[in-house]
């Protein structure tokens, strides 16, 4: 509680006083994790600028047109609320760094990962070591996260075929609080990135970073 009420002071006073924000003042980010194991954390360059661009133009929160980078072993961990990871391969965490994003969450912080198609089964390998007693919870259609903002009737969006399989929006829980989003066979970061990068329609590109904002309001929110 405690935790979630500076999130909120925090939040208000971004509000507030952004008219005297330099840009480079501004340290409200989505943070992309880096980890261990082998797989691309830093995949889709572009992605999290863009969602941040359209945040900022789409939505009262002031946010940095800069991502943030952190791993689970950095003591900056704690500065920030909201982090996001993605990737292609292998997903492995310390025993040290369980720990501390076991900590990251239950006082309040958020994970959001995004499967880009080859990390689902380490992810949810560690996930498993990080709460062995909970189990992932598929979010129904009229969810807060699909109509805080923007309205997804369906649930998340697809966007890019790879098996076949209907894209998911997966959740584990701390006391009804939704710590960890999984965002899987849906791929909002290739979604995200510059048009070109994918050949996206405009249409799809749009979903990515609409359904991206909607994550990001709900974690703050929430």
């Amino acid at each position: 509680m405690k935790y979630k009420i500076l999130k909120w002071i925090g939040l208000v006073f971004l509000l507030s006083f952004a008219g005297a924000q330099s840009e480079e003042n501004i340290n409200f980010t989505i943070c992309r994790l880096k980890y261990g194991g082998g797989g691309d954390w830093y995949s889709n360059p572009s992605s999290l600028p863009n969602l941040l661009k359209f945040i900022r133009e789409n939505t009262n929160v002031i946010v940095s047109a800069n991502e943030g980078r952190t791993s689970l072993d950095e003591e900056d961990l704690f500065s920030h609320t909201y982090l996001y990871m993605t990737g292609h391969g292998n997903v492995r965490f310390t025993d040290k760094e369980i720990i501390n994003l076991r900590a990251f969450l239950m006082g309040g912080g958020f994970l959001h990962a995004d499967d880009n198609y080859g990390m689902d089964k380490s992810f949810r390998r560690e996930m498993k070591r990080l709460f062995p007693s909970k189990g992932w919870v598929e979010l129904p259609h009229d969810h807060t996260i699909y109509n805080i903002n923007y309205k997804f009737q369906n649930g998340l969006p697809k966007i890019h075929e790879h098996d076949g399989k209907p894209s998911q929006g997966l959740g584990l829980y701390h006391n009804d609080r939704l710590i960890v989003f999984y965002t899987y066979e849906s791929d909002l970061g290739d979604g995200w990135e510059d048009i070109e990068v994918h050949n996206d329609p405009i249409d799809k590109h749009l979903d990515a970073l609409k359904m991206g904002t909607n994550i990001f309001l709900f974690a703050l929110y929430q």
